[in-house]
């Protein structure tokens, strides 16, 4: 528990009571919607104590409580303790989710409070509609937490940089252009962007503002005839990319000002923007004379759709990447083996250390995870100097990590058998590995969405009674976000949009398994969408794995695995082998063909 919580608490209920704010909600949320965030944004980590990416919180004068998915239960209950904070599961049967508990306990004539740059005009709607329900009411003008936190971070200043050319592919005049012919369709006069991931792809700029990701804080207007403003803080451009950015029709403002442009904005304007990505503190700038179109930005499936030569870095860069992680694990196991002590933390240095030396490396895709035993039931677990475990020559060893290239974005997990393991580990491993190779084989007809597909991953698990809690798969960014749409493989959600997997999307592949106090297993390999064929009853697509790096098979049961499952775990590994053996020497080349060897 963070010791100043309850300080924090209180005076954020003081705060509440001055401005006669009965509620007051803080979601993890920037003015860019985005999943990891600058420190400047992180109130809901600052007031809690809770250190997990997704959570919100909701305080009134008697109650605090903090909404979190499976992921984070067990983290949640142990960063909550002692803090007055009560840990509220999302998604769990009979339990209410954040919306429903604000319309249970607020009154009529009450107020619940949220910061307009952390909340979506989307979202906002939907909770003022349903306040207006109790007769309650919504306030988005007062940053309550803002209000109390006096040492808040800054904005981060960091420089912004040109994505490579040979590695963009595609000009900044080139996407404009795709996206003016879109905007065009949907006869939209202006064009607001406000998330990150969307920009940094347009614009061909990379960034490094928030952790892992290599984007940067930012808007952009687009004129559908005429020019673009990116609105960017001072200084993170240099004077030459000012020019580069000008003579492709991109002026540059002030970060703060994207508000005064749009009120600029009149009758005979049509503004096309996402209300799930653009906050209500923005879009709350446009007057009631100018026409909204409110539809995805045409970007999102632009970027999401890679092409052929953007695939053709991305292989490259899965098999430095995979040469990378042989050498790390080599290292490891031979350390082991060798009785030197070993933690957690000497894995993500191991991966650091080998990725880092690899050519274009930029950095992490995320936090290495690396957790043994216990800690690898916790799905996002994260070692840190103060709390991990050392290393011992018995049991499974998850580690779920990933880097960020100039040509690509990797994440991966492996678990690995540190020594000796028992017959319901091998088991657990091994149905896991049957759902992941069950999906990753899946031909499926287009127009298919993840929702459908989720429950191949899960059948294994199902028929033994298990599951786990988190989707199955995401979509990846190339040289961008490692969590990217608009695709996703998750169970269905009542009224939740079904997106088509489409040929050149890329997306992980990760059922998993969580045995709380005990261990966790998951497998990973990223897999983009191909045509597979056509046939009488259409056209039929299907993965292509990318991800190149052995799986452990002293973690597998081989006798719960069919034909059809040892073939396609040995043709993996024969891949593999071809692909990284050029890659390497000596002993990592021994270990490679040690652990790419036929079952």
């Amino acid at each position: 528990m963070d010791p100043t919580t309850p300080v924090k608490l209180a005076a954020l209920r003081q705060a509440m009571q001055q401005h006669k704010v009965a509620a007051c909600l803080i979601p993890s949320a920037d003015p860019h919607l985005s999943e990891y965030l600058p420190e400047h944004w992180q109130a809901r980590e600052w007031l809690s104590g809770f250190t997990g990416s997704a959570g919100t919180l909701v305080v009134t004068a008697t109650h605090a409580g903090l909404w979190t998915d499976s992921r984070y239960f067990a983290q949640a209950t142990q960063e909550l303790a002692g803090s007055g904070i009560e840990l509220m599961k999302q998604r769990v049967a009979h339990a209410p989710e954040h919306l429903e508990w604000l319309q249970q306990n607020l009154l009529t004539g009450q107020t619940l409070a949220v910061a307009g740059d952390s909340i979506s005009l989307g979202t906002a709607r939907h909770l003022e509609y349903q306040l207006e329900s109790i007769g309650a009411g919504l306030r988005v003008d007062l940053d309550l937490p803002g209000l109390i936190w006096p040492d808040r971070p800054a904005l981060p200043k960091r420089a912004v940089v040109e994505h490579a050319p040979r590695y963009a592919i595609l000009s900044r005049a080139d996407k404009l252009g795709r996206l003016r012919t879109a905007m065009r369709k949907l006869e939209a006069t202006h064009h607001l962007l406000s998330s990150l991931d969307d920009i940094a792809w347009l614009t061909n700029l990379r960034g490094s503002d928030v952790e892992c990701n290599p984007v940067f804080l930012a808007h952009l207007l687009v004129q559908a005839e005429g020019h673009a403003t990116l609105f960017i803080g001072r200084g993170k451009l240099s004077d030459t990319l000012v020019a580069a950015l000008a003579a492709d029709g991109i002026r540059i403002a002030d970060y703060a000002t994207v508000t005064d442009a749009l009120t600029e904005l009149g009758p005979k304007d049509h503004l096309l923007f996402d209300g799930s990505r653009v906050v209500v503190a923005v879009a709350g700038a446009l007057t009631s004379a100018v026409r909204t179109i409110e539809a995805t930005n045409p970007t999102t499936l632009f970027k999401a759709r890679k092409s052929e030569p953007e695939l053709d870095h991305v292989r490259d860069v899965m098999r430095r990447d995979g040469a990378a992680l042989v050498r790390a694990f080599r290292r490891l196991e031979e350390r082991l083996t060798a009785g030197m002590t070993q933690t957690e933390l000497d894995v993500d240095t191991l991966l650091r250390e080998e990725r880092s030396a690899q050519p274009d490396f930029v950095g992490e895709s995320f936090a290495t995870i690396a957790g043994y035993q216990a800690n690898g039931a916790l799905p996002h677990y994260r070692a840190t100097p103060e709390q991990h475990s050392a290393l011992k020559a018995q049991g499974l060893l998850l580690v779920d990590s990933g880097g960020q290239y100039q040509g690509g974005t990797t994440d991966i997990t492996r678990v690995l058998a540190l020594g000796e393991t028992t017959a319901e580990q091998r088991r657990d491993s091994t149905l896991v590995m049957k759902g992941m190779i069950a999906l990753s084989r899946a031909r499926f007809p287009k127009g298919a969405s993840g929702p459908q597909l989720d429950a191949l991953a899960r059948a294994p698990l199902w028929a033994s009674g298990m599951d786990y809690g988190h989707g199955t798969g995401h979509g990846v960014g190339y040289f961008l976000n490692v969590h990217e749409g608009p695709q996703g493989i998750r169970p269905p959600v009542a009224g939740g949009s079904l997106v088509p997997l489409e040929p050149g999307m890329i997306s992980s592949i990760e059922p998993g398994l969580y045995k709380p106090g005990r261990y966790g297993i998951r497998h990973e390999n990223l897999a983009v969408v191909i045509e597979a064929d056509k046939t009488e009853f259409g056209e039929f697509y299907a993965f292509e794995t990318l991800t190149l790096c052995p799986f452990d098979r002293r973690a597998l049961e081989p006798g719960l695995l069919n034909p059809e499952e040892r073939a396609w775990l040995d043709d993996y590994h024969a891949t593999v082998r071809a692909a990284l053996a050029p890659l390497l020497e000596e002993a990592d080349l021994v270990w490679l063909e040690r652990h790419c060897a036929p079952l």
